[in-house]
């Protein structure tokens, strides 16, 4: 993989230029993006700016997101074709950092579960998981060193975990979703993909201009709360193996570690999650479901179909068990700083028939937390299980710098 933290030291110290790394970026893409499909356009000739923090950064973006230089399709035949006239605000955020975006990335119609053809770079026969199918895949496959993906239920966190790359979903609007095709306005999150902790931590912090964001010299030894969520039912063999590996490194660092039961009010969160997305998803893609029936991929139409019956009744409910659960969550948090918890149910399923089961991120997604996903843990396979590190909702900088203490424990076991 393409280190983000390397490449800006060496373009930084006059090693490398900024173009260079471009080419570099360009040269792997044209190298693997034939076997692992993970961009639905390209850019041939891209050039890099000549000032920013992220000046000399091939950058893909998922293809629910406005840009200006690339049709935005969604997925979908309903949108083949189409031109936004301008940027989404995270595409902007990015060019006013100095990067280059280079192409856009696969991802599931309408961010949701229909499957797409893009590979796991690690196991052509597995899928990268989804919605952010393509960002995952071309960060894992050493393409590009950042990419942008939504989560609305798990779309960050799962698929960086069955491609072993680190992922941030931050809290809840620290990046706004201007521009970004809209699933449910109370869930949808944009996130960043990139190498290892500290390239999410920089291209974050380049994006938002939070200085805070970085890496401190000196990482904390945090407090942590080991979660096994319970409610959303066993992990596999190879996800349970991926969490005991993180809590036992985490330990040996010497970090403070224990298990934690959650109150009940937020697994009865995770039990309405589902409400608010799909209420939600009625109203977002009314025209999409009504207009374009047809046209619409038959996984997410399945889902559309099997939720009409929802009624402001239910989503005003399940508006106020999260509300509690929100709050209850802010008191766990007095006892712990981060939470250690699964990002996947095991590796990644074997086939292109399903993107993967998001029960593990739904909460979180919900709660609006910052969750990082970390490498842990290798199967059969040479299929990669990560974990999650969360935090408290706006303790962003406190996520990244708990997940880089858990990453260099993993590496040192």
């Amino acid at each position: 993989m393409i280190s983000l933290a390397e490449l800006q030291r060496r373009i930084d110290a006059g090693d490398l230029s900024a173009d260079a790394a471009i080419a570099q970026s360009l040269e792997a893409t044209r190298a693997h993006e034939k076997s692992i499909g993970a961009f639905v356009c390209r850019d041939e000739n891209p050039r890099a700016q000549s000032a920013g923090p992220l000046r000399g950064m091939a950058v893909g973006i998922k293809d629910i997101m406005d840009t200006a230089d690339f049709p935005t399709e969604m997925g979908s035949p309903i949108y083949r074709g189409f031109r936004p006239r301008g940027d989404a605000a995270v595409v902007m955020m990015l060019k006013q950092a100095g990067a280059t975006i280079v192409g856009k990335t696969t991802t599931t119609a309408f961010a949701s579960v229909d499957p797409t053809p893009t590979l796991n770079p690690h196991n052509h026969g597995h899928t990268p998981g989804g919605s952010s199918s393509g960002s995952a895949a071309a960060v894992a496959a050493g393409m590009i060193p950042l990419a942008l993906g939504t989560q609305t239920g798990g779309s960050v966190i799962r698929p960086a975990s069955f491609c072993g790359v680190a992922a941030i979903k931050p809290s809840y609007r620290l990046l706004p979703t201007v521009g970004v095709k809209c699933y449910s306005w109370t869930l949808d999150t944009v996130g960043l993909f990139a190498a290892r902790v500290d390239d999410v931590a920089r291209g974050l912090a380049a994006m938002t201009g939070r200085v805070e964001l970085l890496l401190p010299s000196s990482i904390p030894t945090p407090r942590i709360g080991v979660v096994t969520q319970d409610f959303a039912g066993s992990p596999e063999a190879t996800g349970g193996e991926a969490l005991r590996i993180a809590t036992k490194a985490a330990e040996r660092a010497g970090a403070s570690v224990r298990a934690l039961d959650l109150p009940e009010i937020i697994a009865e969160a995770w039990r309405v999650h589902p409400v608010i997305q799909e209420f939600e998803a009625h109203q977002a893609l009314a025209w999409e479901y009504r207009e374009n029936y047809d046209a619409m991929a038959p996984l997410l139409r399945a889902r559309l179909d099997e939720s009409r019956g929802l009624t402001p009744a239910d989503y005003d409910a399940a508006t106020g068990v999260t509300s509690r659960a929100r709050h209850a969550l802010a008191t766990v948090f007095d006892e712990v700083d981060v939470l250690l918890t699964l990002s996947a149910p095991g590796a990644a399923p074997k086939g292109l028939g399903s993107t993967g089961d998001a029960r593990y991120n739904r909460l979180w997604t919900l709660m609006g937390v910052p969750c990082i996903n970390i490498p842990a843990h290798v199967a059969e396979g040479g299929l990669p299980v990560g974990v999650q590190v969360i935090a408290r909702y706006g303790a962003d900088a406190e996520a990244l710098a708990a997940a880089r203490f858990v990453e260099k424990a993993l590496a040192r076991k």
